[in-house]
């Protein structure tokens, strides 16, 4: 690998780092769902789940270690050309980078040395903390539209508040850090940027390649979606769940307008826009699953499971990931941005995941764990797939001859 193409650019050095992290989260994971909780074969004994539940486990991996990875390559790629304040160099991300990259690393060595897990979690948050700085200091440039950048640079703070949370749960600290530490890293942070780039960058994809289209980010629906989504982190975090669907019922209806709004019959006859769109209307299947389950909470206990939040991370942010991301890479690599054969099966087998994970949580279904496995597994072959088409752009000089 040439380490100086390697290095040239953000979303090189994150990309390359989530991707692995992707793999190996959802290869371990789809490993003990199998095993542990399906009985499809015997998973060790891992010393580090005798002391970190499982699921928590899981949480902090996907929350933490795979979605930002891929959302800091982004948008320190995009973030300083919407303040036009040109691109960053090398010293501005790679110091971050290795941090995060070592973190992580310890974080798995943890599986079997326990004892290294609190200070991977510190690396990384060092590393997080690192980024959070850099995007307040893009945020600061003077620029037409200063909003979106500084919503994300505050969601970077709360992510990294919400890693910080899950390193004192590792540290001994009772099981409210762990809670806290999802809360955050989901509704302070994952919720905030996938839908803040959404709301900057879809109907602007969506306007240069379909003519005669109007270009709309009405700014009430992103504030009113950004601030419901942080009323049901904090009434997630203090369980008040019979009172979610007071931020989730009126967040569908914002959610479903913003679909509609930006709807095209024409973008959907381009597969790189119809990946962005489709995973854009799981946020308000997401936020009506989220309220269902809240009302009929008293009459149905249980309702649905973890269906409304698996709506929400594998149907909006996994989806959009991949069309997110496949775009930066082939934008940034010199490559025509189209989306190809390998990218739309990846997005259809995500798909597949996604409807396979909500429907395992129905509770009339028998056999829930092999489906969940199931997902699991498709997860990691449309990761895969993604993988083996994108990734060695990652390292491989652009294809046009251009720095980057």
């Amino acid at each position: 690998m040439p380490l100086p193409i390697f290095f040239a650019a953000p979303h090189r050095v994150m990309f390359l780092a989530g991707t692995v992290q992707a793999l190996a989260t959802m290869a371990f994971w789809s490993f003990e769902m199998g095993g542990r909780y399906a009985g499809l074969w015997t998973v060790p004994s891992w010393p580090l789940l005798a002391l970190f539940p499982p699921s928590v486990l899981h949480a902090l991996l996907i929350s933490c270690g795979v979605l930002p990875l891929f959302i800091f390559g982004f948008i320190l790629t995009a973030g300083p050309r919407w303040q036009g304040a040109g691109e960053l160099s090398p010293r501005d991300f790679l110091p971050a980078f290795f941090l995060l990259a070592s973190g992580w690393l310890l974080v798995w060595a943890a599986l079997l040395l326990p004892r290294l897990l609190v200070a991977g979690l510190a690396l990384a948050v060092g590393g997080w903390m690192a980024v959070a700085l850099t995007l307040t200091r893009i945020a600061r440039h003077r620029a037409t539209d200063r909003e979106h950048i500084a919503f994300v640079a505050l969601a970077a703070w709360l992510g990294a508040a919400g890693l910080g949370a899950f390193g004192a749960f590792a540290a001994g600290g009772a099981p409210l850090w762990a809670r806290l530490g999802t809360s955050l890293a989901v509704w302070g942070f994952l919720l905030p940027v996938f839908l803040t780039v959404a709301h900057r960058m879809l109907p602007f994809f969506t306007s240069s390649a379909v003519p005669g289209y109007v270009l709309r980010r009405p700014a009430w629906a992103l504030r009113a979606l950004l601030g419901l989504g942080l009323a049901h982190g904090m009434l997630t975090f203090l369980e008040q769940p019979q009172w979610l669907w007071l931020a989730d019922l009126p967040a569908m209806f914002v959610a479903a307008r913003l679909t509609s709004l930006w709807w095209s019959r024409a973008a959907m006859q381009n597969r790189m826009l119809a990946v962005l769109h489709l995973a854009f209307a799981w946020l308000g299947v997401a936020f009506a699953l989220f309220a269902l389950q809240s009302v009929v909470r008293g009459v149905l206990p249980g309702f649905l499971g973890q269906a409304p939040l698996h709506a929400l991370t594998l149907g909006f942010f996994a989806s959009m990931l991949l069309g997110m991301a496949s775009r930066v890479t082939m934008g940034h690599s010199g490559r025509p941005v189209a989306a190809d054969n390998a990218m739309w099966w990846a997005f259809c087998m995500m798909q597949a995941a996604a409807i396979m994970r909500v429907v395992s949580e129905w509770p009339a279904l028998p056999g829930a764990y092999p489906l969940m496995w199931l997902s699991s597994a498709l997860w990691l072959g449309a990761f895969a797939v993604w993988a083996g088409r994108f990734a060695p752009a990652f390292w491989r000089p652009r294809a046009d001859g251009k720095p980057g």
